[in-house]
């Protein structure tokens, strides 16, 4: 369910607000979109145009004091956190990840945490090593070669993993794990656009094999129409076209 186009957002009174999620197109919040839509939660979107900087606005950092996309309106208030939003939403709906207290839990959140603080970290610095070395190409280069050696390193651990027979990753049933991994994929296909030669899905068969099994799912179905993807957005990514705001 959307907002119609132009709506103002409410910010304030958020304990009698339906799930709202704040995004940009091709940006972390599409892994919270894929997970609402896999749990059949109804919820609201609200774009964040990164055009005009709208993720620095007070408005929005009243939301989300750190600025970054995206925050997810619920009736504890807004969360934000890519991990910490899909942690709330597994335990909320008691799906797509293991039941606190049961045996696959630990090993859980240990690889939930390692993709938010580990894989995804080294891929914003990957997209903007200028943000934390400033404006030296060389400086930023050194931390561009870093920052993909420890993502290869990252997908050559995710795809180990994907041989042990865990229920939460590459199992019969999708998990919030699944998803936060094709996204990164992707993104890792994709982005900074003309200098991504380092990265080949092939090398990781198990997880070329998962991005073809989300590609098909109805959740991808409604993101391909809300963010303006093209079909098999993970399995053979291209550039967004999408309906509103600008992506990545």
């Amino acid at each position: 369910m959307r907002l119609p186009l132009g709506a103002e957002p409410h910010y304030l009174h958020l304990m009698d607000q339906p799930l709202r999620l704040h995004y940009a197109p091709d940006n972390a919040s599409l892994i919270v979109r894929l997970a609402l839509e896999e749990l059949g939660a109804p919820y609201e979107t609200i774009l964040v145009d990164r055009s005009i900087d709208a993720q620095n606005s007070p408005e929005y950092r009243a939301i989300n004091p750190a600025g970054l996309i995206p925050v997810l309106e619920t009736s504890q208030g807004p969360v934000f956190e890519t991990a910490a939003i899909l942690l709330w939403l597994t335990e909320a709906h008691g799906a797509m990840a293991p039941h606190p207290g049961s045996d696959e839990r630990a090993s859980f959140l240990k690889w939930l945490f390692y993709l938010s603080n580990t894989t995804h970290a080294n891929l914003r610095l990957n997209f903007y090593p200028e943000k934390y070395v400033g404006d030296d190409e060389e400086t930023q280069a050194t931390l561009r070669a870093h920052a993909r050696a420890t993502l290869c390193r990252s997908f050559d651990l995710l795809e180990a993993l994907s041989q042990d027979d865990h229920e939460w990753f590459c199992g019969a049933d999708v998990s919030v794990v699944d998803l936060y991994v094709v996204a990164m994929l992707r993104w890792s296909a994709l982005y900074p656009a003309g200098d991504t030669d380092w990265f080949a899905l092939s090398r990781w068969p198990s997880l070329a094999a998962l991005t073809r099994r989300i590609d098909i799912r109805p959740s991808v179905a409604s993101l391909i129409k809300s963010e303006g993807m093209d079909l098999n957005p993970f399995s053979t990514p291209n550039y967004p076209n999408p309906p509103e705001g600008v992506a990545l």
